[in-house]
């Protein structure tokens, strides 16, 4: 069973799904024969609460890297001259 499809049953329906990102669910009907963009993987992973992951939907991507990319996730210099004053 293709990721989209699987998706699509965790939420209850291609047309669910399709709704709930914002989509027409001739979009995601194409999706489960293709690529799924990569811009709606994220929201899918969340509304599929991780069980299908954004590498699973599309694994031609570099989701390591972006997912270390984001704002969270950067140590400010702030942050860094803190840590180097408590260590010393």
């Amino acid at each position: 069973m293709s990721s989209i499809k699987r998706a699509s049953e965790i939420i209850g329906s291609q047309r669910a799904l399709a709704a709930a990102i914002g989509v027409t669910s001739g979009a995601v009907s194409q999706w489960a024969e293709g690529r799924v963009p990569f811009e709606h993987c994220i929201k899918i992973e969340r509304l599929t609460g991780g069980i299908v992951t954004c590498e699973e939907l599309r694994p031609d991507v570099d989701w390591a890297y972006l997912r270390g990319t984001r704002r969270e996730d950067k140590v400010s210099p702030a942050d860094t001259a803190e840590h180097i004053k408590e260590a010393a």
